[in-house]
């Protein structure tokens, strides 16, 4: 929700436990604070970011990323946690089971 109390649908194309990149129809204007929610396996999270300067318009959409500058304890535990999986399944990508020990080992 933009401070104009507008709400927008966004997809989130990156996230850090710093902050990420959307996807949005209309560019919000940088230095603009919004509340950001989404959900994850480790749950729902909610809190404010500033966005920034857009990095690359289309027609239909643009890319803008944001940072977080405030999180409650819960939700930064919560994305914490989502981000730990999210790399935890990386690693046990089905590629890495090709990989074989040599005979003899």
């Amino acid at each position: 929700m933009a401070e104009g109390g507008q709400r927008a649908r966004a997809k989130i194309q990156t996230i850090s436990i710093t902050g990420g990149l959307l996807q949005l129809q209309h560019e919000l204007s940088s230095g603009d604070f919004v509340e950001i929610a989404f959900h994850t396996r480790s749950g729902a999270i909610r809190g404010m970011a500033e966005m920034l300067l857009p990095t690359r318009k289309f027609q239909s959409a643009c890319l803008q990323p944001f940072r977080f500058i405030a999180l409650g304890d819960d939700d930064h535990r919560k994305l914490r946690m989502a981000l730990d999986s999210a790399l935890d399944r990386s690693f046990l990508d089905p590629v890495s089971e090709q990989l074989r020990m040599p005979s003899g080992f």
